[in-house]
C-alpha cells in the first residue's frame, strides 16, 4: 500500500451482525468505514458512515453505490450483506433466486466497478467476499448456496484480472455463526442449536468476530500475496461431518 493509497472501506450490511463486527474491526485498524445496509449502522465512531440501502433493489444500489464513491475514495470492498430464503427444492421460487442474484453477485459486481477507478490510481485495493460454508451444499438452501458459490468463482476471476493493479481478491466463507440471521432458522436455547454446536468438531458456534478477524487478514495492506483465495471460518464443518 503506497503512501499516498486511502485506508477507505466500504462494508455491506453493516448495520447488524457479522458485518457490523467487521466495521468495528476496521475501524478499530484506523480505517474510515462506509456501512451500506437496509438501517443506519448504530456504532458511535467519529469514522463510521452510513448509507441506507435496500442492496437487493438494483436501481436502489446504484445510486447509493455513485453516492459512495462521490463522497469517498474507496480501497477496500467488503461484500457482507445476504439472505437466505430457505426452501426444499420442490418449493424453490424463481423470484428468490433472482433476489439473492442481485444481493451477493450483482451488487459486488456494481460495488467494484464503481470502487475500480480509485484502486487502480492508486495501484492498491483489497476485495473481500463473504460467502459460506453453504456454499458446499446444505439441504434448503438450492438459492443461497448457489449463489454463496457464485462468490468463488467471481473471485477467483477477479483475482487474476485485478492483480497487475495492486488489487486483491479474496473470500471468507463462515460456517455456524451466531448471529440475528442464524436465530432466524435455528431458534435460540434449543435443542437444534445444542446438537448443531455438538456436531461441529470444535464444539461451538462461532461468533462474528471470528468472522471479523478472518476479513482483517485479507484487507490488511501486507497481504498482497494472497488473492483468490477462500477461508472457511466454519469450525472443522468444512473438512467433514461424517463421524464413525
Amino acid at each position: 500500500m503506497s503512501a499516498a493509497a486511502s485506508k477507505v472501506a466500504v462494508v455491506t450490511g453493516g448495520s447488524a451482525g457479522i458485518g457490523k463486527a467487521i466495521c468495528e474491526d476496521l475501524l478499530a485498524q484506523g480505517y474510515e468505514v462506509v456501512s451500506l445496509a437496509r438501517r443506519r449502522c448504530d456504532i458511535d465512531h467519529p469514522k463510521l458512515h452510513s448509507i441506507e440501502v435496500d442492496l437487493a433493489d438494483r436501481a436502489a444500489t446504484a445510486q447509493a453505490v455513485a453516492d459512495l464513491v462521490r463522497r469517498f475514495d474507496v480501497t477496500t470492498v467488503v461484500h457482507n450483506a445476504g439472505v437466505i430464503r430457505p426452501a426444499l427444492l420442490a418449493d424453490v421460487k424463481l423470484d428468490d433466486l433472482d433476489a439473492l442474484v442481485d444481493l451477493h453477485l450483482g451488487c459486488a459486481i456494481q460495488l467494484v466497478q464503481a470502487a475500480l477507478p480509485t484502486m487502480r490510481a492508486q495501484r492498491f485495493g483489497r476485495v473481500v467476499l463473504l460467502s459460506s460454508r453453504a456454499a458446499l451444499g446444505l439441504a434448503t438452501r438450492t438459492n443461497y448456496s448457489a449463489t454463496k458459490a457464485g462468490m468463488l468463482g467471481m473471485a477467483r476471476t477477479w483475482a487474476l484480472e485485478l492483480a497487475g493493479d495492486g488489487i486483491t481478491v479474496n473470500v471468507v466463507a463462515p460456517g455456524p455463526i451466531r448471529t440475528d440471521m442464524f436465530y432466524d432458522v435455528v431458534e435460540a436455547g434449543s435443542d437444534k442449536e445444542r446438537a448443531l454446536a455438538a456436531s461441529i468438531p470444535v464444539k461451538r458456534l462461532g461468533e462474528s468476530a471470528d468472522v471479523a478477524r478472518a476479513v482483517r487478514f485479507f484487507a490488511d495492506p501486507a497481504s498482497s500475496f494472497v488473492t483468490g483465495q477462500v477461508l472457511y471460518v466454519c469450525g472443522g464443518t468444512s473438512v467433514g461431518s461424517l463421524a464413525l
